[in-house]
């Protein structure tokens, strides 16, 4: 959300203004494309066949299969980006593989290491397209079996989960569960049986790496995204299974979302009806309406924590925050071994010293932010209000211009600092790095989104006049520059406050700002995207064109003029990945998309949260506007994630994070600011006539110290009824509670009576005649262990399972010599024999292998012959 045109430092149709020029300029990149003329690599990227044959690494390349001109089915897409660094292939052969050409076939050696399958295809803007699939289904599989027994060791699923086989896995896995699983495949570390890939989506700044990854993501299900669409354009209010249907594509994370933003929705009809009656019957700033607003924040909030724990349960990811895996740039300071695992930690304390740099930061970005909205709030009342010279018309724009100038700066240095503070605290794993970010920049936008109306509200009403003489600095400055003019501007006594500035706002901010900003997110993203499609593609002709048309005589190098001979024997065609597959042409759209952050709309919805609770009272019929902008925020979320966004990762998530502690902090805000604005401006007398003597009545209740004890008092009445709230709640109960202490205590007395059980079979046999016990094996990657069940029970204990390796050890071990380079997830018996793969499948997977590696070489080497040394 713009924040900062939301401000009062510009009136409604100056903010328009603002919009178009913003959007102006947001478009004016596109056509900015350089039109110098491209290099010899890029006039036939993609569309020349090439064939290498170098001894050392033992790499041959291949002309393009036919399979590049059919539809590819794949579950993840990665795009390489790679600098051009040769023309030729005499220079390739002569100087060697380059850094990127090195990286992109580690990348895939890693990808086929960890048991997927690879496709390369032609990107754009020197990139690489790998399409990724999981080679055995099989192992997909036992990788999803290994990842519920981690949920069942952890307490988030009570029930030991069974290995599926192909034929049942279908009714069981749903399409996040296996998106999540291969990208774990893809990004898990090399030592637990992943690739190992690293997510950049900048470019590296150590020198040597030409070749990163930028992109890794599930390419979207159109046929998924229709009947999505179709069904929610179709029905007013969404129901649990139309969110189980997001949770089961899209993943937890998202489905939390659209759950909280429905439950929002539906508890907004209780303040529209209350601001409906007390906008028509009620005076203006009704304490009455003031309490029952902050009510329906308590009770709203309790409720959504009560229903976001149910939604939990039923989506098995109650206590999933446990299992996180860690991240690649966490920094450990110790590490200890327990029970087999090892285990990486940092130091607390050491961590909380770190995160004490917060205070000084909040402090430093308080004064910054506040400082420029105050300075342009400043300007902007003299100019409207107090200044009467020459060119005033034009100059109104000069606070709105300073604000977008000066808001968007200031923010992105700080949002920097932020994440670099954020890193210096080193935390584990993704989600806790997450949250830490997320609440810095949640006071940012504290800062940011309210600020404007406090100094509305406390500042210019009741201070305006007492602040107005201090404005004659801003008088004398004009004065130097229109001398002939006179007097530029009223005189300051004569200058009154607007009472009716601070309603104004808050009406904009409940329909003309939610209007544009659904603009903003649904349609200009749609429009620039397609012009920048449109702009890349006439730019890419006119390049070539003049390419063709430009003269070589100035390359004088051997290594040129074979280049230069190779493009008049094959000349170059225009790159049109569209020549390929419709589907082609589909991926490299998603693959120019930008990616969808949950964490945005989710902000979007809280702040919003904040101004109904706060400053509803100064406009009743805000929650009503609200009511309707959140039925179509509903739906054109859904049209952004499917059409504007890359299709995201289906993560799994317990609730939507720290965003409910922070609705929990503006709920205690709006019960404290929305009494303090009742007490103000409750008296009609001093609304409508006190404002004459130039808010004298709002100023004399400020200095007094009724302001600081109805503070208090509102305060200790927010914490009465948010006690009385949580009370009532905790007395009702929640089924999905209730439901899964029922399944702890059953899974326990089972455990038991398989304990009862095996100790009674066991007491009559006589020494030497025991049984062996049945045991069940799970090879998992790159680790082998091994844990005895009684032979007449099904249900374990992690506990007392006695998890070891075959080789009596509970340190991490290493693969076999067959799974050292395609390792496998296996579920079986002992009695069963171990898996073992065939000869003739290991020696195709290396031909794909090479196959793969072979096709994005000879991307990077565009102009380069497909005619081999013999041809040549």
């Amino acid at each position: 959300m713009n924040w900062h045109l939301h401000s009062p430092a510009a009136r409604p149709w100056q903010r328009a203004v603002s919009r178009t020029l913003m959007l102006g300029l947001s478009l004016l990149p596109f056509f900015l494309v350089p039109s110098s003329p491209l290099s010899l690599h890029v006039a036939s990227k993609g569309h020349a066949q090439h064939e290498k044959e170098s001894g050392e690494a033992g790499w041959k390349m291949a002309p393009l299969s036919p399979a590049v001109e059919r539809s590819i089915e794949a579950d993840f897409v990665i795009r390489f980006r790679f600098e051009v660094e040769g023309e030729t292939i005499e220079i390739a052969e002569l100087c060697g593989p380059s850094p990127s050409e090195q990286n992109f076939e580690a990348l895939v050696s890693s990808l086929y290491a960890a048991g997927l399958s690879v496709e390369a295809r032609d990107g754009e803007s020197d990139s690489i397209l790998l399409f990724v699939k999981v080679a055995d289904e099989e192992m997909l599989l036992s990788a999803v079996y290994q990842s519920r027994i981690q949920d069942y060791l952890h307490s988030v699923c009570q029930a030991l989960p069974t290995k599926e086989s192909s034929d049942t896995a279908d009714a069981t896995l749903t399409e996040a569960e296996r998106l999540r699983a291969v990208y774990l495949l893809i990004t898990g570390p090399k030592d637990e049986g992943g690739a190992g890939v690293i997510v950049q989506e900048a470019k590296p700044s150590k020198p040597g790496e030409c070749g990163w990854v930028d992109a890794v993501f599930p390419l979207h299900d159109h046929k998924f995204n229709k009947e999505w669409l179709r069904v929610w354009s179709t029905r007013y209010i969404l129901t649990v299974s139309d969110l189980d249907k997001i949770r089961n594509h899209h993943g937890e994370k998202i489905a939390f979302y659209f759950a909280f933003l429905q439950s929002y929705f539906l508890s907004l009809l209780f303040p529209a009806l209350t601001g409906l009656l007390a906008y028509f019957f009620l005076p203006p700033f009704s304490p009455l309406f003031s309490l029952l607003t902050c009510l329906w924040s308590i009770i709203f909030t309790e409720l959504w924590a009560r229903h976001e724990t149910d939604l939990a349960i039923r989506w098995g990811v109650r206590g999933v925050s446990t299992i996180q895996r860690a991240r690649p740039e966490f920094k450990a300071d110790w590490e200890r071994v327990v029970d087999g695992e090892v285990e990486r930690g940092f130091s607390p304390y050491r961590r909380l010293g770190r995160q004490a740099l917060q205070v000084p930061f909040a402090i430093v970005a308080g004064c910054a932010l506040g400082g420029v909205i105050a300075f342009c709030f400043a300007v902007e009342i003299f100019i409207e209000e107090v200044y009467e010279g020459p060119g005033k018309r034009f100059l109104i724009y000069v606070p709105t211009g300073l604000l977008a100038t000066l808001e968007p700066t200031i923010t992105g240095i700080l949002t920097g600092f932020a994440m670099r503070l954020t890193d210096y605290e080193n935390y584990e794993t993704d989600d806790a790095y997450e949250d830490a970010m997320v609440q810095k920049v949640f006071v940012f936008n504290l800062i940011t989104s309210y600020l404007p109306i406090y100094l509305v509200a406390f500042v210019y009403i009741p201070y305006g006049p007492v602040i107005a003489p201090y404005l004659d600095i801003l008088h004398l400055f004009l004065s130097v520059f229109a001398p002939s003019h006179g007097v530029a501007s009223k005189h300051t006594s004569a200058f009154r406050t607007d009472p009716a500035r601070l309603r104004r706002e808050v009406i904009y901010f409940g329909i003309t700002a939610q209007i544009v900003d659904l603009i903003f997110e649904v349609v200009v993203p749609y429009l620039r995207h397609e012009l920048f499609r449109k702009v890349k593609k006439t730019a890419k002709t006119s390049q070539l064109l003049r390419q063709n048309s430009s003269t070589l005589d100035g390359l004088k190098t051997s290594a040129a003029k074979q280049a230069l001979k190779h493009q008049k024997q094959y000349p170059p065609r225009p790159f049109n990945p569209t020549e390929d597959s419709p589907s082609m042409k589909q991926t490299l759209n998603e693959a120019s998309l930008p990616p969808y952050d949950v964490h945005t709309d989710i902000r979007e919805m809280v702040m919003q949260f904040g101004y109904l609770t706060c400053f509803s009272l100064a406009w009743p019929l805000l929650s009503l506007c609200l009511l309707i902008n959140n039925w179509v925020e509903l739906r054109s979320d859904a049209v952004k994630i499917c059409y504007e966004m890359r299709r995201p990762v289906p993560w799994r998530a317990e609730g939507i994070g720290p965003w409910r502690g922070n609705l929990g902090v503006l709920a205690y805000g709006g019960g404290v600011v929305g009494g303090a604005l009742a007490w103000l401006f409750s008296d009609r007398e001093v609304v409508e006539g006190e404002f004459s003597e130039g808010g004298e009545g709002v100023r004399r209740r400020m200095g007094e110290w009724g302001l600081l004890l109805c503070l208090i008092f509102c305060e200790q009445i927010y914490f009465a009824l948010r006690f009385v709230v949580r009370f009532a709640i905790e007395q009702i109960g929640s089924p999905a509670l209730k439901q899964e202490r029922r399944a702890q205590f059953q899974a326990r007395k089972r455990y038991l009576d398989s304990l009862l059980h095996s100790e009674s079979a066991a007491r009559p046999r006589t020494r030497g005649s025991e049984a062996r016990p049945r045991t069940a094996t799970i090879v998992g990657m790159f680790r082998s262990v091994e844990f005895e069940r009684p032979k007449s029970s099904s249900n374990l204990d992690p506990a007392s399972s006695g998890f070891t390796s075959r080789r009596g050890s509970t340190a991490s071990l290493q693969p076999p010599p067959m799974m050292q380079e395609f390792p496998h997830v296996l579920v079986g018996s002992e009695d069963e024999g171990a898996y073992e793969e065939d000869e003739e499948r290991m020696r195709r997977r290396t031909r794909d292998r090479q196959k793969s590696v072979s096709v994005g070489l000879g991307i990077m080497r565009r102009g380069v012959s497909p005619m081999g040394k013999k041809d040549r």
